[in-house]
């Protein structure tokens, strides 16, 4: 399981870059999207939630790390892939979710939340504890964040079994789910920070008695110039980041992980694993996908079912993020229409935490049933979800509403998996 990750650091040493993507999602039309792909590459397949959607307290799903894993594993063991080529990680775990309090209590949250994760089996950890909490102005030290990473591992050590997690830390951790500012302007981590982002993670560890962890302290989180906002994409240029692949040359058995990979052209995956970041992050861009998919076939529910019988579920999306407006209210400013646009289709998709409301769920069920029974014709296809036509006309896809989904979900993680060496 976490051993795969080792032997891709190796592997990339030896000068052979393979890669893996990472699935940052809960949603569990994507999480079977996941299965299926790693199922059709012959794959190890990695999945991870984060620490705001779930955690000892329950996170915006209603899940702690147990609950998440015997979802995950309950998808794996149903769609036929061997468990050991499923790896479940805990990703940005440390006092984001309670940065608001004073720095003492919420990293008593955040031991509490990974000795969670830990004890759940998760054998892949990202210690972010990079945020300034309640009472501190950021940015904090180099020092600080190593201290607290140190005090993570040490939880999660004492609470795995005897399989022992591997990490992921980094100082120059990227937003999770995307960026909120200009994107304007945006450099590479520089080859001075990350290389003593390294030296005082291992000399804090060394400190710490946590020699034996050390080395499974794989991956380091950088900058390499790839972000995404509500609008743009700022595309990877390897020329800026050369330098942080030089860097690892000096660093055996280390990779990068790569944050806010999302909505990358295809060549710029295959261009991140070639330059050592081997672990790719996707989340947001799934979710996307999905909520696309679901919006034509509404399209198509729309010319199929009569008015009084349909889902109405955009509509019913919109009134749910409208009556609960925390997952995005501070994420989108301007006038009445630019924000109704960006709640539907900003590239940061904070729709993704609205498909767990019970109306929203029964709209899709809704949605399900209608064109189940109705039909989809291949020519509305056509006009609505011309790739998933063209699988349709091919015969590798039926013309079902949930496989045509989850087939548009797949479709965002082809060019993962084609850059990792699927």
């Amino acid at each position: 399981m976490a051993g795969y990750l080792q032997e891709l650091a190796a592997s990339w040493h030896a000068g052979k870059p393979r890669g893996i993507y990472s699935v940052c999602s809960a949603h569990p039309w994507v999480l079977e999207a996941a299965v299926e792909q790693a199922l059709e590459d012959g794959a190890h397949l990695l999945v991870e939630a984060t620490s705001n959607q779930v955690n000892h307290e329950g996170g915006y799903t209603g899940m702690q790390p147990a609950d998440f894993r015997r979802l995950v594993e309950g998808i794996a063991a149903a769609k036929g892939l061997d468990a050991d080529r499923l790896i479940l990680g805990g990703d940005h775990l440390g006092p984001n979710p309670w940065q608001k309090q004073p720095a003492a209590e919420a990293m008593r949250e955040a031991e509490k939340m990974v000795e969670a994760y830990a004890g759940a089996g998760f054998t892949k950890i990202h210690l972010d504890a990079s945020m300034a909490c309640g009472d501190e102005q950021g940015p904090l030290s180099d020092e600080t964040i190593a201290e607290r990473a140190a005090t993570l591992c040490a939880v999660a050590e004492q609470a795995s079994g005897h399989v022992k997690p591997v990490y992921v830390i980094g100082t120059e951790v990227p937003v999770p789910g995307g960026a909120t500012e200009s994107l304007s302007h945006l450099e590479p981590t520089r080859r001075e920070a990350a290389a003593k982002t390294l030296e005082v993670h291992r000399r804090v560890f060394a400190e710490r008695g946590l020699e034996a962890a050390w080395p499974r302290c794989i991956a380091l989180v950088v900058q390499p110039g790839v972000e995404f906002n509500h609008l743009d994409v700022v595309d990877y240029d390897p020329a800026p980041a050369a330098h942080l692949t030089e860097l690892l040359h000096g660093e055996p058995g280390r990779i990068y992980e790569a944050h806010s990979t999302d909505y990358q052209r295809p060549e710029a995956y295959k261009a991140l694993v070639q330059g050592g970041f081997a672990i790719l992050k996707v989340g947001p861009a799934l979710t996307f996908a999905l909520r696309e998919a679901l919006e034509a076939l509404e399209r198509i529910e729309a010319e199929r079912v009569a008015p009084e019988q349909r889902s109405r579920l955009m509509e019913t999306l919109e009134q749910a993020m409208l009556a609960d407006p925390r997952h995005w209210k501070t994420h989108y400013a301007g006038d009445e229409e630019t924000v109704r646009l960006l709640r539907h289709y900003s590239y940061s998709d904070r729709v993704r935490y609205y498909w767990t409301v019970p109306q929203v769920q029964s709209a899709v069920e809704r949605l399900v049933a209608n064109l189940t029974a109705a039909g989809i014709p291949e020519t509305m296809l056509s006009a609505h979800l011309p790739g998933e036509y063209i699988a349709v006309r091919s015969g590798v896809l039926k013309a079902e509403p949930k496989a045509i989904a989850i087939h548009r979900v797949r479709e965002a993680m082809r060019p993962y998996a084609a850059a990792c060496g699927a």
